[in-house]
């Protein structure tokens, strides 16, 4: 090959050389600037998620939109799921340390959150003012303080409760009096299923074990067994035995524990498949009720049956508002937070339904801006149970949640008549000697 040939073949080699560095330059260049333009993006996204049922997920994204006009560089994408699906969306999440922004938490599992480190704490956002705190009463802030911090935000204030289908009790000349006694109850249960063919949803809503504990004495408010022997448990379970075969307690193929929807309260084919009442979420789910009842079917609430309501019945966090320790963008979660609680455009759409408001001017605003159905649950909360109640019990202990899913099972075995009390009582006692030992 003579010189000059090779000199033509190099310099084509070099300037091929050049081209392609100056595409991957510039190839790199468009990357970096679409990088730029996500990361861009993504700090004006917040993702907030939520448990509810469809009144609460219309009221809920309509208040998001609404921020979005108001903030038009932020958008909020809202997820929502039923309350079962919601928590194993969560878990999956928090596992990935890919939780959304902001969440709802429940009373039960906040402590469980804030002891793997997953929850933010809002006491700095507070102190600088951020977060605007200066209309909630302390005993409503304190509710979401675990150790020394603050991590969440009660969404709404509301009461135990039993919710009951008015229309039919009212058909027979019954009234619900407030604060009746689990022996009171029974006696009604037993006259409306002989008159009707309707059946109480009491027991199986498992979360009566601790209203009925509460009663008793002997509430979980630890990781250990509040009795000494099962036997202290087998009072709750014959209740269950006796309703089945008496023919007052609805049986569990009527049960569907998807939501409210779903609840026999509002939806089955016949008053059999049915049941005059449910303990299915507290005092703020009265709205949504009654929103899923049949038409000309009002639905009302009333204290939950035990031995002394005045020990059993308490004022919770509806739910809490928390913010992700996952978060990217922690100063835009908070102002969104902040809105939530404190504006009252956004309370305007959400009147309450998750409890009465947090803050009290918030609340005061809407008062004349409610349902009637709506104005019924906060008299529910301010008139029965606040002059009625007894302290809430501490955030549950880390495997409370096994417990009850044990609970679940169990109070099933009992329906079906496949255990008797005294067995069940035994199986619910190991269960938690084996989370939490002697």
């Amino acid at each position: 090959m003579n010189a000059g040939r090779l000199k033509k073949i190099l310099a084509c080699m070099l300037m091929g050389t050049m081209c392609i560095s100056s595409l991957a330059a510039c190839g790199s260049g468009q990357e970096k600037e679409e990088k730029s333009k996500k990361e861009s993006a993504d700090s004006n996204k917040l993702v907030m998620a939520w448990w509810g049922n469809q009144v609460r997920n219309e009221k809920t994204q309509a208040a998001l939109d609404k921020y979005h006009e108001m903030n038009e560089k932020i958008t909020v994408e809202g997820q929502f799921y039923q309350w079962n699906d919601y928590w194993s969306k969560m878990a999956t999440a928090a596992a990935g340390k890919s939780m959304p922004d902001l969440i709802q938490m429940d009373y039960s599992y906040i402590d469980q959150y804030v002891d793997k480190g997953q929850l933010l704490d809002l006491t700095p956002y507070i102190e600088s003012g951020a977060l605007d705190t200066s209309n909630i009463p302390e005993n409503i802030l304190e509710m979401g303080r675990v150790d020394d911090g603050i991590y969440g935000i009660a969404g709404g204030v509301s009461g135990n409760c039993l919710f009951y289908n008015k229309t039919v009790t009212d058909d027979l000349g019954i009234t619900m009096e407030d604060n009746i006694t689990l022996e009171e109850f029974i006696e009604i249960a037993k006259e409306v299923s002989d008159k009707t063919g309707y059946r109480a949803k009491l027991i199986q809503d498992v979360n009566y074990m601790g209203e009925w504990a509460r009663a008793n004495g002997i509430p979980i408010v630890e990781a250990k067994m509040p009795v000494e022997s099962a036997k202290e448990y087998e009072p709750f379970f014959q209740i269950l035995t006796d309703g089945i075969k008496d023919g007052w307690c609805l049986t569990p193929e009527n049960i569907d524990p998807t939501g409210v929807e779903t609840d026999p309260l509002v939806y089955g084919s016949s008053p059999e498949t049915m049941a005059w009442v449910t303990m299915n979420g507290t005092s703020n789910q009265l709205t949504a009720f009654q929103s899923a009842a049949p038409e000309g079917t009002e639905i009302a609430v009333t204290t939950i049956p035990t031995s002394d309501t005045k020990v059993s019945n308490y004022l919770k966090p509806a739910l809490y508002f928390s913010i992700s320790a996952d978060t990217k963008n922690p100063d835009e979660a908070v102002a969104l937070l902040n809105y939530l609680i404190n504006s009252e455009e956004a309370n305007e759409i959400l009147l309450g339904e998750r409890g009465v408001p947090a803050s009290t001017k918030i609340a005061e605003h809407i008062s004349g801006l409610i349902s009637e159905t709506e104005q019924k649950s906060f008299k529910y909360v301010t008139d029965v149970i606040t002059p009625n109640c007894s302290p809430i019990n501490p955030p549950d202990p880390t495997g409370m949640s096994e417990l009850s899913d044990t609970l679940k099972k169990i109070v099933e075995k009992v329906s079906y008549g496949e255990c008797t009390p005294e067995e069940a009582a035994q199986e619910y006692y190991n269960k938690g000697i084996e989370l939490w030992g002697e």
